[in-house]
């Protein structure tokens, strides 16, 4: 049977404060932590996830640590960081940075809202040298932010695990779900900061094609 996915945009982040669009991978405000905290405290299936995937962007990787801190101390829940995840668009803010850099700073970002969570448990293998280059597959074009889309559906797809988080963008949300509800051309998405959506593969997904819909409530 295929996982239960619950995707979350990330908390509130510099660039979304005056549309600070010019700051490269903009970290989260302290309003931002503050949603996040809200939602660990609202969120109805912490103890229920067995791995969290996250963008590599710094918003998204600090988003899943406030949020998981609980389980990420006390279970010690896996973390991985998913370049195909990242935000669609070419700017600034959603650029990240290379991954020597990351591989040294994600730790750290976790560890900033989890002291007792265990670096080893971490999977940045993903993140390679090109993961930011908004080239190829990471393009800022429809054919390159549809395929990853479908990439990941299959990948979550075929996954081990039963309940899964996926801390997202609000770009790339929407062509994961193939759901614009809400999306309004030239304001944006339906997605709020820190909400999060439960989300269930149809009966017709197999494991080269498959489609998600939402099945729960939302923050």
């Amino acid at each position: 049977m295929p996982p239960t996915l619950y995707v979350i945009r990330h908390a509130q982040g510099e660039h979304n404060v005056n549309d600070s669009h010019h700051l490269r991978d903009a970290l989260l405000t302290e309003t931002g932590k503050a949603q996040c905290k809200e939602l660990q405290e609202k969120f109805p299936h912490l103890e229920d996830i067995e791995v969290i995937l996250a963008s590599p962007l710094r918003r998204t990787i600090q988003t899943a640590a406030f949020t998981f801190t609980p389980e990420l101390g006390k279970r010690q829940v896996p973390v991985i960081l998913v370049p195909k995840a990242q935000e669609i668009s070419g700017l600034r803010c959603d650029i990240g940075h290379e991954a020597s850099v990351m591989k040294s700073e994600a730790p750290k970002l976790i560890a900033d809202a989890a002291p007792a969570w265990d670096a080893t448990n971490l999977d940045i293998t993903f993140v390679d040298e090109s993961w930011n280059s908004k080239q190829g597959i990471y393009a800022p074009n429809l054919t390159a932010v549809r395929q990853r889309a479908a990439d990941m559906r299959n990948w979550i797809y075929n996954r081990p695990e039963k309940h899964i988080a996926l801390v997202n963008h609000r770009g790339f949300l929407h062509y994961l779900t193939e759901d614009w509800t809400g999306y309004v051309r030239g304001k944006g998405t339906g997605y709020l900061n820190c909400e999060y959506r439960k989300l269930e593969f149809t009966e017709d997904s197999n494991d080269k094609e498959s489609h998600i819909r939402e099945c729960g409530s939302t923050l």
